[in-house]
């Protein structure tokens, strides 16, 4: 993965989401942990998406809240991209030729996480959002 072909706020993003996992103790990094992490980071694009669907922000974030919070804590060991979250920021990048794109932005790994089989596509799906 090329960071210098990600936006700012999308590098910003998946860092965040390394901290987020590794504040919760766990190895792998998700998409919920990338999901959280778009919301705190880029207050506009990812909640301005959510509110044009009706979704309830405080409900939803709770919900991936608890989420997270489910996830099996680990002690040490290398944090590591999930599988789930890898096939995410591949789609994120195959979207850059579709759309004509220069850099992955966080919409691009939005569309990413609505497209995988996983509890952070799971959740957007139940509220709504379909891809």
């Amino acid at each position: 993965m090329n960071m210098n072909n990600y936006t700012i706020k999308s590098q910003e993003a998946i860092q965040r989401s390394q901290e987020i996992a590794a504040g919760n103790q766990h190895q792998a990094i998700e998409n919920v942990h990338l999901l959280k992490s778009m919301i705190k980071v880029d207050e506009n694009v990812v909640p301005f998406l959510l509110r044009k669907f009706n979704v309830d922000m405080k409900v939803f974030s709770e919900a991936l809240d608890r989420i997270i919070g489910s996830m099996p804590k680990v002690n040490g060991g290398e944090q590591y991209l999930s599988e789930d979250a890898s096939k995410t920021l591949q789609k994120a990048n195959g979207y850059l030729s579709e759309f004509g794109d220069e850099f992955v932005s966080i919409e691009h790994i939005f569309l990413g996480i609505l497209s995988a089989n996983d509890t952070a596509a799971k959740l957007l799906k139940d509220n709504g959002i379909n891809d």
